[in-house]
């Protein structure tokens, strides 16, 4: 590539609206232009424990993102490099033995709740975003999504959220706004802060 890599980092909640964001990127700008990497696909292996403890494990704290891993691609696709994507199984809270493969492109989005969290991401992007929405909204998405899309109970979705999701929100998630440059109430549907971005990122292209 010519050009040098933006990274754009879209932290928030559970449910606020991130994939909303990077999924309207990814459409004004092209597939060839924009890749998204999700935290989600760099939860820790876990395939040393049992699947009954794997249940219990605490999702929402930074320590269960291999943030090792998850580092190293990012700045490997920042440098021009292919990378290795991880798969990962919801239902089993595993690895898969699969993985996807990702070519270097021109706007790189690292898009997680603990986004804005860690360091050694925040440090390297141009541009760092918040999606703030209301808590009852994002456990209502949250609780949808976990039923339709990972065959979770809805008992099992509260008990989750109640024990680990809202704590891990309070002293992990909601403190790392602060680092951000923008922070966009309503996720995608706030269309005035995402002409702003777009405007940014043409600026940052260019």
């Amino acid at each position: 590539m010519n050009k040098i890599p933006i990274l754009i980092g879209i932290g928030g909640g559970t449910g606020s609206g991130k994939t909303s964001i990077a999924k309207q990127l990814f459409d004004k700008y092209g597939e060839g232009e924009v890749v998204v990497v999700e935290q989600d696909a760099y939860y820790r292996d876990l395939s040393s424990i049992s699947l009954e403890e794997r249940h219990k494990q605490n999702y929402d704290h930074p320590d269960a993102t291999d943030i090792e891993l998850y580092s190293h691609h990012v700045i490997s696709l920042m440098k021009g490099n292919a990378v290795e994507i991880p798969i990962y199984d919801f239902a089993t809270h595993l690895r898969s033995s699969e993985s996807k493969k990702i070519k270097p492109h021109h706007v790189i989005v690292v898009e997680g709740i603990l986004a804005l969290h860690f360091p050694v991401l925040r440090e390297l992007m141009d541009i760092k975003i918040y999606v703030e929405t209301p808590a009852d909204i994002r456990f209502i998405r949250r609780l949808s999504r976990d039923i339709e899309e990972r065959g979770r109970t809805a008992q099992s979705v509260i008990n989750q959220y109640l024990k680990t999701v809202r704590p891990m929100h309070e002293q992990f998630v909601e403190p790392s706004k602060f680092y951000a440059d923008i922070i966009i109430p309503e996720g995608g549907e706030n269309k005035v802060a995402i002409d702003l971005l777009h405007t940014k990122i043409n600026a940052i292209l260019s």
